[in-house]
């Protein structure tokens, strides 16, 4: 405390001292320098004419300065040595300074930790010669970490540096010139870490430049808004758009399905943590050739500050991979073994019938699983279709359009079916070969009319014609019909069901010679 702060400290009235001045005196709460009463203050006078009062005046104004003055940089210093050792000793890496002549002047925590000597043992030592190194490297180490004071930037080393405890850590420095006010080295600072710390952190910087840079799968960092944030090239080729558009727009919009499977992924992981397990997840990508349904292959990650006390979502990292081909030929060889295996068990329990109409049915049964909803057998009837005569159908067989059931056989009526000209039944007679028709995107009502039209139930949407043909004849043509649920037929599944037509159309072609042989 000046000395102008203590006098005005003695100056000052306790709260039980009885008030000397009056109201005259300027300053409530303190009396006059010589102890006198306002009365006499006001009458005196100097020998030399001056108002001694007045003079007191100035006095006291100038104690006032004095202590207002320093009482506001008190008030505004936070307190400079403690918030440079709380910065020092906040430090995530081990830091110490020299002054010109290489004396240590600061030694954080991270420090201590690292080497064991506390700051108080470290303080004021020359160098790290008999130490903090060893002897024999002492001059090696001087000569480097000196060089820094007069180099430009900063300079990196590796130094070998001793324990407390007698033991030896590489670590890594960073050292750097400290100059004062005339431009001059006034000294350095040294920030070192562990060398293996310091490797993990270049290997994390650098595994994540990789991932966003050269990775050979899609890697996207979605912010807690469920919005991408940084996404690398392989992932906004995925997307079918650039790395910026990508930024920032939510999923929907670069999605067309698998929007509400993805987000609900995402959300869990922010909430739960990381699943146990890659997922996979088939999205519709919009791309300037229109849409096309991918299978990533994902896994997730949820991000967490590490400077926070407690784990604080910075979002999820997600990382995905197409395996769309892969995915498509498992399912192909997983619905051909499916399909090769009901081929067989169809197969023996066809044997096992004794009328050959109803081993028929048995056939169309078994092929129906997995595969269509309704399915038709329509026999040729009149002249076949090599003579220029006109084809006509008859229904065989059919399976209930109602409550699923066995395929019904028809009886022996006779009755052609009403199928108009260009029904793909009749196509499919004409040309021996399968067709398949479809009603495509129509809306409901337009779709019943079409399959009411074609003699197919109403909800029909894709229908599939095979013909029947055995000893080179065309005995008619069995169709498989599916409803709306349901994906359009496509060339795989034409082969399966000439697989299955070839079973029924021997099945029928014995029926015909046993009721010829009658």
């Amino acid at each position: 405390m000046s000395a102008s702060r203590r006098k005005g400290a003695t100056d000052a009235l306790g709260p039980d001292e009885p008030e000397k001045n009056g109201p005259g005196t300027g300053r409530s709460g303190r009396g006059n320098r010589d102890g006198r009463t306002d009365d006499t203050d006001q009458s005196a006078r100097s020998d030399n004419g001056e108002d001694t009062d007045a003079a007191d005046d100035i006095d006291d104004i100038d104690d006032i300065d004095d202590i207002d003055t320093e009482d506001a940089v008190d008030s505004v210093d936070p307190g400079g040595e403690d918030l440079l050792a709380a910065l020092l000793d906040g430090m995530d890496a081990a830091l110490c300074a020299f002054d010109a002549d290489g004396v240590v002047t600061h030694w954080n925590r991270e420090a201590e930790r690292i080497l064991g000597w506390s700051a108080e043992e470290a303080v004021g030592r020359r160098g790290f010669a008999g130490w903090a190194v060893r002897t024999a490297d002492a001059e090696e180490v001087e000569t480097r970490l000196m060089a820094a004071m007069h180099a430009s930037g900063r300079q990196v080393h590796e130094f070998a540096l001793v324990t407390k405890d007698g033991g030896r850590v590489l670590v890594r420095t960073q050292s750097a010139a400290v100059r004062g006010t005339d431009g001059k080295p006034a000294g350095l600072y040294c920030a070192f870490s562990e060398v293996h710390a310091q490797i993990d952190l270049e290997r994390s910087i650098a595994l994540s430049e990789a991932l966003f840079d050269d990775a050979s799968w899609g890697v996207v960092l979605v912010d807690a808004d469920l919005r991408p944030a940084v996404v690398n090239a392989h992932a906004a080729r995925s997307l079918g758009i650039g790395r910026t558009a990508v930024l920032g727009r939510p999923l929907g919009e670069l999605l067309t399905q698998g929007v509400e499977e993805l987000e609900s992924a995402l959300t869990h992981v922010l909430a739960e943590g990381a699943p146990p397990a890659p997922a996979e997840i088939w999205v519709g990508v919009r791309t300037p050739d229109g849409e096309k349904r991918r299978c990533w292959r994902s896994g997730f990650l949820r991000l967490a500050s590490p400077l926070a006390e407690e784990p604080v979502p910075l979002g999820v990292g997600w990382l995905f991979q197409d395996i769309t081909e892969a995915k498509q030929s498992e399912q192909e060889a997983a619905l051909l073994r499916f399909r090769v295996n009901q081929l067989h068990r169809a197969a023996r329990a066809a044997a096992e019938c004794e009328d050959p109409g109803e081993a028929a049915t048995v056939h169309l049964d078994f092929a129906l699983a997995g595969f269509a909803d309704h399915a038709l057998i329509d026999r040729v009837a009149g002249p076949p279709p090599a003579d220029d005569g006109p084809v006509r159908l008859v229904r065989a067989a059919a399976t209930p359009s109602g409550a699923p059931g066995p395929s019904n056989l028809a009886g022996h009526a006779g009755i052609p079916v009403r199928y108009g000209r260009g029904h793909p039944a009749l196509q499919c007679v004409e040309r021996a070969g399968s067709v398949r028709a479809s009603a495509g995107s129509a809306a409901p009502e337009a779709a019943r009319d079409w399959a009411t039209a074609r003699q197919w139930p109403p909800e029909t949407v894709h229908a599939l014609c095979a013909v029947l043909r055995s000893r080179g004849r065309t005995l008619g043509v069995v169709t498989f019909l599916r409803n709306a649920g349901r994906t359009p037929f496509e060339r795989t599944d034409s082969l399966y069901a000439e697989d299955v037509a070839v079973r029924i159309a021997a099945a029928l072609d014995l029926e015909t010679l046993g009721k010829a042989a009658e």
